[in-house]
C-alpha cells in the first residue's frame, strides 16, 4: 500500500450534504494545560471545519488525547477559548455540550443490552419511549447489527462492540462527534475494515468528526486533515497527501510513513549528498547551510546501467533483504556510510534476484526530492 495515494472520497450524498448544513465548526485558540511546570498543550490554535473529517495525530506525550478531552469538557484547560459555532464551550459541563463520543474502551455498559446501551443518550433526554425505540432499531440497522438488540454486551465480539460505542454516539444526531482512538483494540484485519466503514459513515452522516490516533496509516486512511501534535503544539496540518509529500520537518517526516534521512551539504548554490549531487524542485538553502534530504522507500528505485535521467542517483550496496508479502523491503548502504531503505512491489522471481553484498545504483526522481531545512518547519 502507498502511503502517498490519497484514499478516494465518494461524492456527498444527500444525507451527507443535510448534515454538512448543520454540522459545526470548532474554533480553538491559545489553549493550554499543563500539570506542574509541564506544558501538555502549549498555546494550540486549531479550526475544525463543519462536517470536517480532522484527525489528531502524534506519538504518546503528544498532547492530541489531552486536546480531544479539553473539546468534550472532561479536561478544563488552564487559559484560552474552545467555540462550537457561536458558542464559547470552554466553561460548559460535558453533557451539555451535545457531543458524541466515542472512547478507546468503548465505555458500554455491562449490565444493559445492547438496545439499552443505544438508547442510553435518548433516555438522558427525556425522548418519548417509542421514539427511542425507532431510532434505536435504526441506529442498529445502520451498524449491521439489525436483531442485537436483546444481546448482552459480553455476548458480543470486539468489532461488534465496537459498532454498539458507534450506534450510541451517534444515536441522538450530534453535530459532533469526537473519537479517541476507537479502533486500538482490535485486531489488523478487522481495523483496517473499520477504518473504511467509519469513513464511509462520516461521509452519510456529514457530521464534524475529531479523531484521535497514534497510528499513521489509519491517519492517512480515513482523515480531510490531519493536525501533528509534538509535544504540546501543532507541528503541521494539511491533507494527508501535502504532509506525506511535504512534511515541512523532521520529526513529521518521521512519523509519517517510513523515511531515510541524509546530510546534505551546501556550496555555492550546488547540493551534495552522499557523493552525489542533488537536484530539487525547492530551492536550495543559501550559502554555507546543510539541509537534510528525505527519501521514502516506495518512491526509490533500483536503476539498471543506463538508468537514472531526471533522477538523483546514488551508489551503494545492498545489505538485507526482507521479503513481505506483497513488497520487498530492500535495506542498503551507500558509498558515506548511510543506511537507506528501497520498497520493491514483489514479483515472481523477486526474492532471489538481489542479494546481500551486491553493488547497487538507487535513484529517486527530481519531482520526489525532498529538502528539509534546519528549522523545523521549512520547507526549502
Amino acid at each position: 500500500m502507498n502511503l502517498a495515494a490519497d484514499h478516494q472520497r465518494p461524492a456527498a450524498s444527500t444525507a451527507a450534504a443535510a448534515g454538512t448544513e448543520k454540522a459545526l465548526p470548532i474554533a480553538i485558540r491559545q489553549l493550554s494545560k499543563a500539570y506542574g511546570a509541564l506544558p501538555v498543550l502549549d498555546g494550540i490554535d486549531l479550526d475544525v471545519r463543519p462536517g470536517e473529517f480532522l484527525t489528531l495525530l502524534g506519538p504518546s506525550g503528544s498532547g492530541k488525547t489531552t486536546l480531544l478531552m479539553a473539546i468534550a469538557g472532561f479536561l478544563r484547560p488552564d487559559r484560552g477559548s474552545i467555540r462550537f459555532g457561536d458558542s464559547e464551550v470552554v466553561r460548559l459541563a460535558p453533557h451539555k455540550r451535545e457531543i458524541g463520543m466515542v472512547f478507546q474502551n468503548y465505555a458500554l455498559f455491562p449490565h444493559m443490552d445492547v438496545a439499552s446501551n443505544v438508547g442510553f443518550p435518548l433516555r438522558l433526554r427525556r425522548v418519548p419511549a417509542g421514539e427511542i425505540a425507532r431510532r434505536v432499531e435504526a441506529a442498529l440497522e445502520m451498524f449491521q447489527l439489525g436483531g442485537f438488540g436483546r444481546r448482552r454486551i459480553d455476548q458480543l465480539s470486539g468489532g461488534q462492540r465496537q459498532r454498539v460505542a458507534l450506534a450510541r454516539a451517534i444515536v441522538f444526531e450530534p453535530r459532533i462527534i469526537l473519537m479517541d482512538e476507537p479502533l486500538s483494540a482490535l485486531d489488523k484485519q478487522l481495523r483496517e475494515r473499520m477504518q473504511i466503514e467509519l469513513r464511509q459513515l462520516h461521509e452519510r452522516l456529514g457530521t464534524t468528526t475529531v479523531y484521535v490516533t497514534h497510528d499513521q496509516r489509519e491517519a492517512l486512511t480515513m482523515s480531510d486533515r490531519i493536525a501533528v501534535l509534538d509535544r504540546g503544539r501543532i507541528a503541521r496540518i494539511d491533507t494527508p497527501r501535502a504532509i506525506y509529500d511535504e512534511p515541512g520537518s523532521r520529526f513529521v517526516a518521521e512519523f509519517i510513513g517510513e523515511s531515510s534521512f541524509l546530510d546534505v551539504e551546501v556550496a555555492d548554490g550546488i547540493c551534495r549528498a552522499a557523493g552525489a549531487t542533488v537536484i530539487s524542485p525547492r530551492l536550495p538553502p543559501p550559502h554555507g547551510r546543510r539541509c537534510t534530504l528525505v527519501l521514502r522507500p516506495e518512491r526509490l528505485r533500483l536503476l539498471a546501467t543506463g538508468e537514472g535521467a531526471g533522477m538523483n542517483c546514488f551508489e551503494g550496496r545492498v545489505t538485507g533483504v526482507i521479503y513481505q508479502g506483497e513488497s520487498l523491503l530492500l535495506q542498503a548502504v551507500l558509498d558515506d556510510g548511510s543506511p537507506v531503505t528501497v520498497r520493491q512491489t514483489t514479483r515472481s522471481g523477486d526474492a532471489g534476484a538481489i542479494r546481500p553484498g551486491e553493488p547497487v545504483r538507487i535513484g529517486i526522481a527530481i519531482a520526489d526530492t525532498v529538502l528539509l531545512a534546519d528549522e523545523p518547519g521549512q520547507v526549502q
